[in-house]
């Protein structure tokens, strides 16, 4: 009772001193369009997440962004799929369009566990409650719309839509499933960051076309009976759907090519056969410019849930509700993770100015405390990094900048963002700002030929340990194996030892009691029992006790998801160790808690099963 007085109290106060009003909101009901005047909208919005009109929520950022435009935009958050579906009918027929998103995670991570294991909670519901949202959200919604409405377009997006958009595997159902396109009978998907293909679509509706018409908007996919002319400049076709359903190898060589294609300045438009159609896929848009990311965070967001939560609480908002999101992007390429596929690899910062300008808007918020969460971005020390020469840049497909090595041609100056931390320190309000995102150590350790570089290597490594660390500083070593590490595009642990040495020894110099909180990860393609008996060896060395650890989840759309399905590394084409079954899994989480006393004998008898018993020693 007292937590929901607590919100209640603060919206009351959020609402007083700003004056709100449900108009200030994008419509959800058909009482908020009446506010409006509005007798049908342009656009209807579905999506998974509650919403919530910050930017970052992708909901609101679309919603917003069409809103723009000059559309009527309305949301229908959560929509019930499981009864008589009036949420589906209850705003009528858009004039434009359905669209349609999971929301801000992929529906399948956000219920299942690595061990398929229903999540008690989901963080973007009121008061984190788990059944509000189906199962592979997007195709759900968008198949009931077009039962419903088979004459209405439908368009999807986001980051489920996005991962799916050729041929996948999917860990939960253990199989290949075709194109999202043909599962949900949508229109059109925009994938990636949709701020510039939305624009693009409006303004091709404008001028008189019609959804299914429209084939040649940069980073949308759709299916097709008869392929149009190619409006780009190059293209590509991967082995059908069927064929990878018969041939692994042939799944392995897709990946490559969408991976590649996907890291490209200039990409090729990708096509692929599925159920006798044809999936096209037009190349993605160039990395947006600074005055369109800027123009996306500067639209008029109260920055508030909307006022049908009011007594609720919804945990992914108080996580973020204070933090500033400085770019998108991540050169990283990390084998396991999703964020390149969905924002792409090339680095997309905002201006200073409308940094600091979100941030003077936090300011103002009543229960502001002084304290913002995160100045960060998917990497949080990667603002405004670029290739020094754009047209080398051109001509790569590499999937990382930094993996095995630094890229001669990467701009890995940090004085831009310290600028940031410095200049948002200063402004009236602000008592001190933490970097809540995961950082690139690698990238502060690797010398550079010039000095300028790395002088502004030490002044940032300085300023983050001394100002900018709550406590506790999260890094991502995630494995200690030189070999699994490969494979998982990340950097040698030797990166990791050198930097909690600095860590360390900065915290000694300004007296400070700060903990280094290391990320690993178990089940890894590529690692052995054994290597995780050698990771639970080497964090003992460093006295570490590991508290965020997880096991492998293979996401559509990485590279580790590939070879957890075909057994091939699809840039090798050579077969890789990948544990599976339950007990494999277990066998190489337990290392991670060699220090619990119940684990010692279990962990003893491993050592000497595998022929290590040299380790026992070591670790007892």
């Amino acid at each position: 009772m007292q937590s929901e007085i607590t919100h209640t109290e603060v919206w009351n106060n959020l609402m007083d001193k700003h004056s709100y009003r449900l108009t200030d909101w994008l419509p959800t009901t058909r009482k908020e369009m009446n506010l409006r005047g509005w007798d049908a909208p342009d656009v209807i919005l579905f999506s998974g997440d509650a919403y919530i009109d910050h930017p970052s929520f992708g909901t609101a950022v679309i919603g917003r962004l069409l809103e723009s435009e000059g559309l009527r935009v309305a949301i229908v958050p959560q929509p019930n799929w499981r009864d008589d579906l009036r949420d589906f009918k209850k705003l009528g027929i858009p004039r434009l369009f359905f669209a349609v998103t999971a929301g801000v995670m992929d529906s399948m991570i956000n219920h299942y566990t690595a061990n398929k294991r229903l999540r008690s909670q989901d963080a973007y519901t009121p008061d984190g409650r788990a059944d509000m949202r189906p199962d592979r959200a997007v195709t759900v919604y968008s198949r009931i719309l077009k039962e419903l409405f088979p004459d209405v377009p439908v368009v999807i997006g986001g980051v489920e839509a996005s991962l799916r958009r050729v041929t996948h595997y999917d860990y939960w159902d253990d199989k290949l499933h075709k194109s999202i396109m043909a599962d949900t009978k949508a229109d059109l998907m925009i994938y990636g960051m949709g701020e510039l293909p939305l624009r693009q679509l409006i303004r091709e509706i404008h001028n008189g076309k019609i959804i299914r018409e429209i084939t040649n908007i940069p980073q949308t996919a759709f299916l097709c009976d008869e392929v149009p002319a190619n409006p780009f400049s190059e293209e590509v076709a991967l082995f059908s759907h069927e064929e990878c359903i018969k041939d692994k190898l042939k799944q392995a060589k897709n990946f490559r090519v969408v991976e590649e294609q996907s890291n490209r300045l200039s990409a090729a438009r990708i096509l692929q056969k599925v159920d006798g159609r044809t999936l096209i896929v037009n190349p993605p848009y160039p990395p947006m410019k600074e005055e369109e990311i800027d123009a996306s965070f500067d639209l008029p967001y109260t920055r508030l849930p909307h006022p049908k939560y009011k007594d609720k609480h919804i945990p992914a908002y108080e996580m973020i509700k204070f933090s500033v999101n400085l770019h998108r992007g991540c050169f990283g390429g990390c084998a396991f993770c999703t964020i390149s596929a969905h924002q792409g690899k090339f680095i997309t910062s905002r201006s200073k100015q409308s940094i600091l300008e979100e941030v003077k808007k936090i300011t103002q918020m009543p229960d502001f405390k002084g304290y913002i969460s995160d100045l960060g971005g998917p990497s949080a020390n990667m603002y405004r990094m670029q290739g020094k020469d754009l047209s080398i840049c051109a001509k790569c497909k590499k999937p990382s900048c930094i993996f095995p090595k630094i890229c001669f041609n990467l701009d890995t100056d940090h004085s831009a963002l310290l600028d940031i931390y410095r200049s948002v320190d200063a402004l009236p309000g602000i008592k001190k700002s933490f970097i809540g995102s995961g950082i690139r150590y690698d990238m502060l350790l690797q010398e550079s030929p010039n000095e300028k570089i790395n002088e502004s290597r030490r002044d940032y490594l300085n300023e983050l340990i001394k100002n900018h660390v709550s406590g506790r500083l999260k890094v991502a070593p995630e494995h200690t194996s030189d070999e699994t590490l490969k494979i998982m595009r990340k950097p040698s642990f030797l990166f990791f030892d050198q930097f909690k040495q600095l860590f360390d020894n900065l915290n000694k110099r300004y007296n400070l009691n700060q903990q280094l909180i290391p990320y690993f990860i178990s089940s890894h393609p590529g690692c052995t029992e054994e290597d995780m008996a050698e990771l639970a060896v080497n964090t003992k060395k460093l006295n570490f006790k590991l508290e965020q650890v997880q096991d492998f989840t293979p996401s559509p759309m990485t590279l580790a998801t590939e070879i957890y399905y075909t057994g091939i590394h699809p840039y090798t084409l050579k077969p890789v160790f990948t544990a599976k079954t339950g007990e494999e899994k277990n066998a190489q989480r337990q290392f991670f808690f060699w220090y619990d006393s119940n684990q010692r004998p279990t962990l003893i008898k491993k050592l000497k099963r595998i022929g290590r018993p040299d380790l026992i020693k070591k670790l007892y």
